[in-house]
């Protein structure tokens, strides 16, 4: 089996080598092959990685070429003035659009991309300056240094420079610290926000970037064809760019020269071949094309790309990934003893719901503070009130004396809170080294374009390095490289605790962290927690295994009903008559 650089190798030379031996007719496919492979490559990253699904790319191919098309022929303007004004066009309309558009989720995301792409057809169709449904035709071929691209054959390099740039470019993101977040953004937003991530602001970047690729496609088709008609900019273009992505892996960057391929060959074959054999003229290749779509996508539903790269790895296991670098910085925090963390009142209401009831209580650093109780008590959701997942409806939370209810998680995790979840919140298809290496994205700063250009490498070293380390100091080093959907419950808690460890938290919140582990392993992670604790980390505990709280905690506060029964060192708890009577009670209602 072929490795991955060696598959890119091969590729390449195919490129290179294409124009010397395909016939003009192929030579012009391999070009719109390339145009649609930019397209589906935002797709991919919308759609795919980012979870955002778009029926509306054909608005924006369209945009970069009417644009061009438009300044060259009315104006007399040279192309690279026109991919100028149609990027920056282009990037207004994404900003404008994105800013709506990717706050909504459900159906209402995809219908209002349906919505924005018909408006941009009709547009193009009745404006008198875009001479309406007869396009605008007669534009320049793009010139380089004084070689006019006025054939295929000349097209074809440039169109396929670009889209080999692109493609690595985007391959760079997504292996590295903006990249993580991005893959974060599916499935784990919530996780992300709670890591520092600006969620929102994520979306809109990937937005903007898939529309400058489709902006950047047409103006790239306009001065290859050198005509521009709205036709070429249907919603069912849109729809066929997305099945593009999804046929060839929607999560691949190299899924959208599969899917891409695939695609435009396979129309341009059953348009030669059905005619014949139904003795008639028609759209039969829509209906057998759809047919044949069904059990591909049904025996390979996250898309060929996938399928392919799992035959590339057979028989063969990833090397190790060793990073090796200088430190990151690390946060001062304050002085053992001095007060730390207080709620005051603090009050949730889920509808006619208390989950949480005028909770009181504080700590000072250097402490671990258990916080205990049955299930339902409102623990986790006190965890999501101190970290920001969810607003107080009435109360006080300080953080080092200053008010933190009123701000978003990731201002929170700004201020060295970090946490695990009662529910496993990892990003299953991503290792366990880039998983915990999320921990660390506020302790990086270099942003998306330079990770496409590759520039950020000596500050990703630095991440992965910590991420390392922390993966190693809760006993995971042998699965540094696996995927962390593969690891069991018991030690997928430990990756969360390694991933909150990243972040250089000067208050560590667990929410279970001993659920699921082995007694050896819980010894393990009791020895840590009393490590962390001499060095300076203050823990807040949420746990149901008693043995392990009341030998490890200082002091204990316990809830029951959202409501504070009882706070005190771990001997008093244990006697105390009304914390027996919540637990008995507990018990009582879960017996049959």
């Amino acid at each position: 089996m072929i490795g991955a650089r060696a598959a890119l190798v091969l590729f390449t030379a195919f490129l290179a080598a294409a124009p010397f031996f395909l016939s003009e007719f192929y030579v012009t496919l391999m070009n719109y092959i390339g145009l649609s492979t930019l397209v589906a490559l935002g797709l991919v990253l919308l759609t795919g990685v980012a979870g955002l699904m778009s029926f509306g790319q054909q608005a924006f191919v369209g945009v970069g070429a009417y644009t061009s098309a438009v300044l060259a022929v009315h104006y007399g303007a040279s192309p690279w003035i026109g991919l100028a004004a149609g990027l920056a066009l282009t990037g207004l309309i994404a900003v404008g659009l994105g800013v709506i558009t990717v706050r909504l989720s459900g159906h209402y995301l995809p219908l209002s991309t349906i919505a924005w792409g018909i408006s941009v057809y009709f547009l193009f169709g009745n404006l008198e300056m875009l001479n309406k449904h007869d396009g605008v035709g007669g534009l320049p071929p793009v010139a380089i240094a004084g070689w006019k691209l006025d054939t295929g054959r000349e097209s074809y390099v440039l169109i396929w420079l670009v889209v080999l740039a692109a493609l690595l470019a985007a391959r760079n993101l997504l292996d590295s610290r903006s990249g993580r977040a991005v893959r974060a953004l599916r499935f784990r937003a919530t996780m992300a926000e709670s890591f520092g991530i600006d969620t929102a602001r994520l979306k809109l970047v990937i937005f903007l970037y898939a529309a400058l690729l489709a902006g950047l496609s047409g103006w790239l088709y306009a001065h290859f064809t050198r005509y521009v008609s709205p036709g070429a900019f249907t919603v069912n273009m849109g729809i066929e760019y997305l099945f593009m992505a999804v046929v060839g892996g929607a999560s691949q960057v190299w899924g959208a020269v599969i899917g891409a391929s695939l695609l435009t060959l396979l129309k341009e074959w059953l348009k030669d071949i059905l005619p014949t054999f139904f003795e008639s003229s028609g759209n039969y290749e829509v209906i057998v094309f759809g047919l044949l779509m069904l059990p591909l996508l049904h025996r390979a539903r996250d898309g060929l790309m996938p399928v392919l790269a799992r035959l590339g790895r057979a028989g063969r296991r990833a090397p190790a990934r060793v990073v090796t670098a200088d430190p990151l910085p690390r946060r001062a925090g304050p002085a053992a003893g001095t007060p730390l963390l207080a709620l005051a009142g603090v009050q949730k209401n889920f509808g006619g719901l208390a989950a949480v009831r005028a909770l009181s209580f504080d700590m000072r650093a250097g402490e671990i503070l258990g916080l205990i109780g049955p299930n339902g008590a409102g623990k986790s959701t006190a965890f999501n009130l101190v970290t920001g997942v969810l607003p107080s409806d009435a109360g006080e939370i300080r953080f080092c004396g200053g008010r933190i209810d009123a701000l978003p998680a990731r201002r929170i995790a700004r201020l060295g809170i970090a946490r695990t979840f009662q529910h496993v919140n990892l990003v299953g298809a991503m290792s366990v080294l880039e998983n915990v290496a999320i921990g660390a994205h506020l302790r990086g700063a270099k942003g998306s374009v330079r990770a496409m250009l590759r520039l950020d490498r000596d500050e990703e070293r630095r991440l992965l390095h910590e991420a390392a380390k922390q993966v190693e100091r809760v006993g995971l080093t042998a699965h540094l490289n696996d995927a962390s959907a593969s690891l069991p419950l018991g030690q997928q808690r430990l990756v969360e605790i390694a991933r909150a460890l990243a972040a250089d938290p000067v208050l560590l919140l667990l929410d279970e962290p001993a659920a699921g582990l082995r007694f050896q392993e819980k010894q393990a992670l009791a020895a840590l927690l009393r490590r962390l604790r001499s060095e300076g980390m203050s823990i807040l505990l949420v746990e149901h295994d008693m043995d392990f709280v009341m030998g490890l905690v200082e002091r204990l506060v316990v809830m029951d009903f959202g409501e504070k029964i009882a706070e005190g060192l771990p001997r008093d708890i244990q006697a105390n008559a009304v914390v027996i009577e919540a637990y008995l009670g507990g018990i009582e209602e879960d017996a049959p």
